[in-house]
C-alpha cells in the first residue's frame, strides 16, 4: 500500500458503507461503490450525500458499478448478513487481486464465509459502532456522535488513512475478543429495541430488569468464548448512549426488511450451546422477534 490516494471499493453503500465511502472520497481517495443498477445509477449521477452533526453535510463524488471490474487497494464489505451471499457475487476473486478486505458486518459467522472466498490473509476482521441510515439511494444520515472502527491487526498505514478521513480507529490484537466486545452490546441492543419497538433510552429505563438479565447471559457466553466482558462494563455503554438511539435491526423491522436475527441473536445462542451456557431470556427474545417478523410478512 503506497502513500498516494487509495482506490477503495465499497460493497453495499448503505448506512455504514455510504458513510465510510463519503468520508474517504472527501479525503481524496477514489471510491467505487458496488450496488444494484438503480442505486449505482443514482450514485454515478449524484454522488453520496452525507448529513451528519459530526461531519457536516456534504456531497462526495464517487464511481459506481454493479460489479468490480479492476483490482483495488481496499474492499469494504458493508452489506447486511442477510444479503452477503448474493452480494459477494459482485466481487469476483480473480478481479479483486491482493486487496485488503475489511468486513464491517454484525455477528461472528461472516468471517469464515468471506475467508472462504478471498485469500484469508488479506481479510482483516473489523467492527464499527455507529448509527447511520440510508434514507434513499446515495443519501446517508449519520445520527450518533461517534463512528468508531476497530480492526484486528490491519496494515498500520491503512489505519492512519481511515483516521485521517475522520473515522475513529482502534487496532486490536485478538479478533475473537474484538467481535465479542461488539456483540455483547449489539445483541441486547438489537433484540430489546426490536422486541419492544422503542429506543435505547426506554429500554434502559422501562425494561431495565430484562436488559440486566440479557446482559448477564450474553457476557457469560462472551467470557466462555475468551472475552473479558462484564455486565457492568456493557451497561455503562448503554447508559451513556444517546437516548433516542435505535438499532439497525429495529429500523429493518420498521421498514419490513429482512432481519439479521440469525447473525446477531443466533450467533449468541450457537456459542452458548457450544460452551454450555444457559441463555433462556436471550432465547425467548430471539423467538419473539422472529415470530413478530414472520407475522408481519
Amino acid at each position: 500500500m503506497t502513500t498516494s490516494a487509495l482506490t477503495v471499493a465499497v460493497l453495499g453503500p448503505g448506512g455504514i458503507g455510504g458513510l465510510v465511502g463519503a468520508l474517504l472520497a472527501r479525503d481524496g481517495h477514489r471510491v467505487v461503490c458496488l450496488a444494484g443498477e438503480e442505486t449505482a445509477a443514482v450514485l454515478r449521477r449524484d454522488g453520496l450525500l452525507l448529513e451528519s452533526k459530526r461531519y457536516g453535510e456534504f456531497t462526495a463524488p464517487v464511481e459506481a458499478d454493479t460489479r468490480l471490474r479492476e483490482p483495488v487497494d481496499v474492499l469494504f464489505v458493508t452489506v447486511k448478513q442477510t444479503a452477503l451471499a448474493a452480494a459477494l457475487g459482485r466481487v469476483p476473486p480473480d478481479v479483486l487481486g491482493d486487496a485488503v478486505v475489511i468486513p464491517l458486518l454484525n455477528g461472528l459467522d461472516h468471517l469464515a464465509v468471506i475467508r472462504g472466498r478471498y485469500p484469508a490473509g488479506e481479510v482483516v476482521a473489523g467492527t464499527i459502532r455507529v448509527e447511520a441510515t440510508r434514507t434513499s439511494p446515495g443519501r446517508i444520515v449519520h445520527t450518533s456522535p461517534f463512528a468508531d472502527v476497530e480492526l484486528a491487526a490491519p496494515p498500520s498505514e491503512l489505519a492512519d488513512r481511515l483516521r485521517h478521513s475522520g473515522l475513529g480507529v482502534s487496532v486490536r490484537d485478538d479478533e475473537t475478543v474484538m467481535l465479542w466486545d461488539k456483540l455483547v452490546f449489539l445483541a441486547p441492543f438489537a433484540l430489546l429495541t426490536t422486541r419492544h419497538r422503542t429506543d435505547i433510552g426506554t429500554v434502559r429505563t422501562q425494561h431495565r430488569p430484562e436488559l440486566l438479565a440479557v446482559l448477564d447471559e450474553i457476557t457469560a457466553v462472551a467470557r466462555a468464548a475468551g472475552a473479558a466482558a462484564t455486565t457492568d462494563g456493557v451497561l455503562s455503554f448503554f447508559d451513556r448512549a444517546p437516548q433516542t438511539m435505535k438499532s439497525s435491526m429495529q429500523r429493518d423491522a420498521e421498514a419490513g426488511r429482512p432481519l439479521e436475527l440469525d447473525a446477531i441473536g443466533g450467533a449468541v445462542l450457537r456459542a452458548a450451546t457450544a460452551h454450555g451456557v444457559g441463555t433462556p431470556v436471550t432465547a425467548r427474545l430471539v423467538a419473539e422477534v422472529g415470530r413478530a417478523a414472520h407475522q408481519e410478512l
